[in-house]
């Protein structure tokens, strides 16, 4: 399994819409009720996803603090942190502007009967930019590790890894301390990553036996044209990758295939951290790299995430009978750029940011319940965006630090995570010659 995993997994994700469907229409109903088929289902996602909980907080802590005491120049870490947020900027721009630009092409939401509806929206909570800026510092780091906010155990990580820096040979032993945990949540990746397809397997199950396949009829021609946009994002995203990485940026698909397919099935970028940290390593990502920007860039680069606010938006108003200016439309584009780096650790996190924008824009709140009844198949595809973007973000930004190394095999059994001592950033590094020209 840990061979094949991807295989492994789409046989799960297959297995599991079959099973789902089986379920639904009562062929299985002899067995088991329906309901203790769901809750079955649910279980299995559930351990998995409770597993991945357990690992993020001491990987997020010890990679980021390892890497950073082994950064050397703390100078370093403003400049990967400034190419960091500029390039996540841009990303932010173009996939928010892509929403607007398909959401408009389409009109998907033109003609859409808006009683037809019945799911309840549910306490949405209020998204406030004062809170969120209070939220980013932690006042207690082990509170921050309890909830898995990874925001706050990056902030606390920083201080940490340049402390560690300062103190250079006192503070070595918890360098090594930091380097062995690291090492140690890659090995239980490994182990937990094997229950993988079995909960793609739940996951994939619960959700077509609560609603079956026939609502992907109902709304196959926003799900189409959702994805159609969202294919268009992954060119535009790995065209900008191929920019800096060259014939490196194709293979970087190849090495996140595992992690994208994860966050695909489950909906979870948490559930693909693991997994995309261990892939990232094989593909010659520094840990010092990767251990900044994929927890900076889980909080600040959904550029799935993004890109659906914009496309949900529109689409709301569309179904209404709104029409909205262009000029109205570059300023929700403005206003989802701000709002949409403020909902880290918030939960339901884009129908958080629609709503928000809505009620700005004084149109009908209750229209989030138009796609809250296939909102768990946008998000399994936005959110497997949202793991490739960060990807080739990293990638990008190692390459632009000039510490690339070589790639090694993508399935490699034993991945080691490249954090040696540096030197300027480079020694301790088996570097490209030609990934760093």
């Amino acid at each position: 399994m840990t061979k094949h995993l991807t295989a492994c997994i789409m046989v799960g994700l297959v297995l599991g819409v079959l099973a789902g469907w089986l379920v639904h229409e009562g062929f299985l109903s002899g067995i088991l009720s329906t309901e203790h088929w769901e809750r079955g289902f649910q279980m299995l996602s559930n351990i998995f996803l409770n597993l991945i909980k357990m690992l993020v907080a001491p990987l997020v802590l010890a990679t980021i603090v390892s890497g950073l005491a082994h950064m050397g120049d703390s100078t370093a870490v403003g400049r990967i942190g400034f190419r960091a947020i500029m390039w996540f900027i841009i990303a932010s721009l173009i996939s928010i502007s892509l929403g607007l630009v398909m959401v408009n092409l389409f009109q998907p939401g033109v003609g859409v009967d808006v009683t037809a509806s019945t799911h309840a929206v549910g306490e949405v909570k209020k998204l406030d930019f004062y809170e969120f800026i209070e939220h980013v510092f932690p006042k207690n780091v082990i509170g921050a590790m309890a909830d898995n906010n990874v925001l706050q155990i990056l902030v606390f990580a920083l201080f940490a890894g340049i402390g560690l820096t300062a103190l250079g040979e006192r503070g070595a032993p918890l360098v090594r301390g930091a380097e062995a945990l690291s090492d140690l949540m890659l090995e239980i990746t490994g182990y937990v990553m094997r229950f993988a397809p079995f909960a793609v397997f739940g996951a994939l199950a619960n959700v077509v036996a609560a609603n079956g396949l026939g609502i992907l009829g109902v709304y196959a021609r926003l799900l189409g044209e959702f994805y159609f946009a969202l294919a268009l994002l992954w060119t535009l995203l790995l065209l900008a990758g191929w920019v800096f990485l060259r014939g490196r940026a194709i293979s970087l698909v190849r090495y996140v295939r595992q992690p994208v397919l994860i966050a695909f099935s489950t909906a979870s970028s948490e559930a693909a951290m693991p997994k995309l940290f261990e892939q990232l390593d094989r593909f010659g990502v520094p840990r010092r790299i990767s251990g900044l920007m994929i927890p900076l860039g889980y909080s600040f680069n959904l550029d799935g995430s993004m890109m659906y606010a914009s496309f949900a938006t529109i689409f709301i108003a569309q179904a209404y009978g709104v029409d909205l200016s262009i000029g109205t439309q570059i300023v929700i584009m403005l206003t989802l750029m701000i709002s949409s780096k403020g909902i880290a650790a918030v939960p339901r996190a884009s129908l958080v940011v629609i709503a928000a924008t809505l009620a700005m824009f004084d149109l009908p709140i209750e229209g989030i319940a138009l796609v809250l009844a296939i909102d768990h198949f946008l998000d399994m595809g936005r959110t497997a965006t949202n793991v490739l973007g960060n990807a080739v973000a990293t990638s990008v930004i190692t390459k632009w630090e000039g510490m690339l190394q070589p790639m090694r095999d993508p399935d490699l059994d034993d991945p080691v995570a490249p954090h040696h001592t540096p030197e300027d950033g480079r020694k301790g590094l088996n570097l490209d010659p030609q990934a760093n020209e």
